[in-house]
This record gives structure tokens, sequence and C-alpha cells, in this order.
């Protein structure tokens, strides 16, 4: 994309967003607008853009990412062929020094000038398949049920233990809990048809799956996280997101710790890596040797599960550059034997 005249930073709240436009050689172009953010108001910004003679193709929009806020600023944008970036609002906020004045007005041109002090580290926003969405969606809801229904069997296990019986909260709570489950696996068939009934996305799955220690959940959790497997498939970069990824805390002679993970970023995937991670250690041969290699060394159990879990981020996106399947017992030949041979 060639270098913009027009750099379009949006504040998004809850009802509605505040735009400001900045041009490198005027600074800021007009004082920033507020408009509700719905229908009518996309519609007024798009007027109002083009009384400016501010084009699509002549100009870049950066907005924080507000999850559900928004989302439907974002497709109308993408559909009058604005290019658009969607970024974290850590990043916008460390980029400016800290100031004792805050409003909409002020955040507005901040993420402007960000945009176009840092246009060549954007990140271009394109709208999401349909599918990736509602397994997002789906996958969500099933953890709001996960956690409820936990929550329902910690109360009836603690009610159960109790002198005095309530025959009636008992009964409820086992409904609660049935229901819970039945809905768990109502969403777990969805998520199987959706992925198994995609062209593209059910081979890159399948492919996912024949991996050990892997099931569905983890499949499509990584499936959602990659963008359908099509963002930058590195091991270490997932690894560092996820909150599975040592980093290193040592300063001279005087400062140092052991490198521990700093556990943020999704905790739902960083979950089930690690039950898969224990799924590895309990059933599989080569990756239970490991794990008591480790510990008699003297490294403790959580770090080699850790390891472990590293160790099958790579082993997945391996599968998935190579677009084949996973093979049990595989052993690697180094090129320089096959060069003698």
């Amino acid at each position: 994309m060639q270098t913009p005249k027009h750099y379009i930073g949006m504040d998004i709240a809850s009802d509605t967003f505040t735009t400001a436009i900045f041009t490198p050689t005027s600074k800021t172009l007009f004082p920033p607008i507020t408009l509700p953010n719905d229908g009518d108001g996309f519609d007024q910004l798009m007027r109002f853009l083009k009384e400016q003679k501010i084009e699509a193709g002549a100009s870049v929009v950066c907005l924080e990412n507000t999850g559900v806020y928004s989302e439907h600023l974002c497709y109308s944008l993408a559909s009058h062929g604005y290019s658009l970036a969607v970024e974290a609002p850590h990043k916008v906020k460390r980029a400016f020094t800290s100031s004792l004045r805050k409003n909409d007005q002020i955040d507005s041109q901040q993420i402007a000038e960000y945009a176009y002090r840092f246009f060549d580290q954007l990140t271009f926003w394109r709208p999401p398949e349909d599918l990736l969405e509602q397994v997002k969606a789906l996958l969500c809801a099933r953890e709001q049920f996960t956690r409820q229904m936990t929550a329902n069997q910690n109360a009836l296990k603690a009610l159960l233990r109790k002198y005095v019986k309530t025959p009636l909260a008992e009964k409820t709570y086992h409904l609660t809990i049935d229901h819970l489950k039945e809905q768990i696996r109502s969403i777990d068939r969805e998520i199987k048809d959706l992925i198994s009934g995609h062209p593209t996305f059910g081979p890159m799955a399948a492919l996912v799956m024949s991996v050990p220690g892997v099931g569905l959940l983890l499949a499509a959790n990584l499936m959602v996280l990659t963008q359908g497997f099509t963002r930058s498939l590195q091991a270490r970069q997932v690894a560092s997101h996820v909150g599975i990824c040592p980093f290193e805390h040592q300063s001279g002679t005087s400062v140092y710790k052991k490198p521990r993970s700093r556990h943020y970023g999704p905790a739902r995937l960083r979950k089930l890596l690690y039950l898969a991670a224990l799924s590895l250690r309990t059933h599989n041969r080569n990756f239970q040797h490991y794990f008591l290699r480790k510990v008699e060394e003297g490294k403790s159990k959580r770090l080699v599960l850790n390891n472990i879990a590293n160790k099958l981020l790579k082993i997945i996106f391996s599968i998935l550059k190579s677009r084949m399947p996973f093979i049990p017992n595989y052993r690697s030949v180094h090129p320089m034997f096959l060069k003698k041979t």
C-alpha cells in the first residue's frame, strides 16, 4: 500500500465514536467529530468524508480493539474500501507520554497520529470468515457453560455433605448440571459439524487432530487464533502469545531469577495445551520417557509439562506447514547423512 495522505483515528464507545483526521503537513485537519455508533452514524461518517474529499484509496483508518463495540463499524468501513487497522489499546497508550487530560477527542487524535508514526508496522484488518466467528462464539459459550457446571457441581458437593438434607435443592442442582452437560454436548456437535463441513478448514483441522493429544477443542481454538491457519505459523510466537514461553530475568551479577512463563494471553488455550501435555505424559511412551528423564535430572514436573506443551505446538505447526499427517515413531535424518549415502 502507498503512503496515505490522510490518517483517520477513531475512538470507539458503546453509543458513539469520535473521529479525528491527521495529515503530515497540516497536522489535525479539523476538530474531531462525534457520531452515533449505529447505521445512521456510519452513513453520516461516509458523507462527511466525501465532503472533505477524503478518498478510501488515499487514507488509512486506525482504531483500538474494543470488541463488539467496533465490529459493525469495521464491517462498514471495509465495505466502502477503506484500509483498516485494529490495534491493541496498550500499543497506542505506550506510544505517548501520560497526560492528565483524557477524553474522546484527545484519544482519537492520538490514534490518528499513532497511525501516521507507525504506519509501516500496522496490520490491516480483514473481515473474518463467518465460520470462524461462529466457532469463536460457540467456544466462548462452551467455556461459560463449563464454568457454570463446575460451580454447580461444587455447590452440590457441599450440599450433599450437610447434615440436614434439602431434597429440592439437590434435585435442582442435578437438573441444572444435566441441562448444562447436554448444552455442552450440543455445542461440541455443532463445532464438529461446522469444521468438518468446510472445504478448507476441515482438512487442516483433521491434520492437527492427527497429532497425539490434540482433540477437537484444541484444534478449534488454534484455528480461531490463527484465522483458519492462515496467519504466521510460528510455534514460538504462539507460545509467547499464549503465555507458555519462558522468559529470562537477569542483569549483571546481582539480579537473577529462573526463566519462567508469564501466564498471560488466552487462558482457555493455555489450559487445553496443559491438558494435552498431561495426556501425552500419561499415554505417549516417548513423552513419558522424556518426562521421567527430566524429572530425574531435577527439573520440576510443572516445568517439564510446560516443555511438552511447547514441543506439541512445534509438532502441530510443522504438520500444518508440511500438510502431512502425523507419523508415529518418525525419526528425522540429518541432511549430511543423506548426502554421504
